[in-house]
């Protein structure tokens, strides 16, 4: 099912299945910020990465000497939400761990995720509370989609995204199989600022980059249009479209966490950038969307 919540700004509308954004309209300009999916490139919207970011090693991980499996981006995004708060502009769906995730993901944990808005902006606020009596591990991060060009008089090489500050930006290095390397280097050779969209960026897959500002912004010279991405609790930030297409869109992803190694099957306890959370304890992080 698929819910909505309104200002007199804008209307946003999420899926239930995986709490995933699928439409943010401005209200005066009837203008579509998000895409709205092609099987030539790509079918997602805005998918919720929990309890992992990325993907893992053959698709598998080891917890307390026993294999599992989990797909990419963790089971999230497929899962089925409930409605647990609801206002006019704003509401909170939450999962529970159940039958279908411990078979994937062995916790008892509780995620929340709220949708407000306040004027031109849209903050979603993950929640995750450890319902276990172990400790929970975990990531969780975001992966909107944006339409580029935002305007169809426009292309996607007319536009640019900058952070608000000049940052010396270290890239994450990906294998030709997108696990990561361990070689991380300074992007473009360190003091970032504006990097000029062209297809050809998502040749060799995503761009991610931390040691960044935490404001950045999709916009174009030659419009007033934009999209503004702040993501102060997020340590990474990515830039994605399906490689080697001329795709339509911009995925900018605050993540928490990364894929796997290469060539490792992790144990989730000591998986880099994992969350460890004690029983009973909450943890709370948030990005903003703010659209012009």
């Amino acid at each position: 099912m698929v819910y909505s919540i309104k200002n007199s700004f804008m209307e946003v509308c999420i899926n239930g299945k995986g709490a995933e954004i699928v439409s943010i309209v401005n209200n005066e300009t009837f203008r579509e910020y998000i895409w709205q999916g092609d099987e030539k490139y790509w079918m997602g919207h805005a998918p919720v990465m929990f309890p992992i970011c990325g993907r893992l090693y053959k698709g598998k991980y080891k917890y307390k000497r026993k294999n599992y499996e989990m797909p990419n981006h963790g089971i999230a995004r497929a899962s089925t939400f409930r409605v647990t708060a609801a206002k006019n502009d704003e509401l909170t769906l939450t999962l529970q761990a159940n039958e279908e995730t411990l078979a994937k993901y062995p916790f008892n944990f509780r995620l929340d995720i709220t949708f407000k808005l306040t004027d031109n902006c849209l903050e979603v606020i993950h929640t995750v509370k450890n319902e276990d009596k172990k400790e929970l591990i975990f990531t969780l991060g975001g992966h909107p989609a944006f339409n580029v060009p935002l305007n169809d008089e426009f292309q996607f090489e007319d536009y640019y995204v900058e952070f608000d500050k000049e940052c010396d930006a270290m890239r994450v290095d990906f294998s030709p199989a997108c696990f990561c390397t361990k070689d991380d280097k300074l992007y473009n050779g360190g003091s970032v600022k504006r990097i000029d969209l062209k297809h050809e960026l998502f040749d060799d897959d995503a761009i991610f980059l931390y040691n960044t500002d935490k404001r950045i912004t999709l916009k174009s010279d030659k419009s007033e249009e934009s999209v503004t991405l702040s993501f102060d609790n997020m340590k990474y930030i990515g830039l994605w479209h399906a490689p080697k297409t001329d795709a339509p869109y911009l995925c900018i992803e605050p993540w928490c966490g990364i894929p796997a190694n290469e060539g490792v099957v992790d144990d989730l306890e000591t998986k880099e950038e994992m969350m460890h959370l004690p029983t009973g304890f909450t943890f709370s992080n948030s990005y903003k969307i703010e659209i012009q």
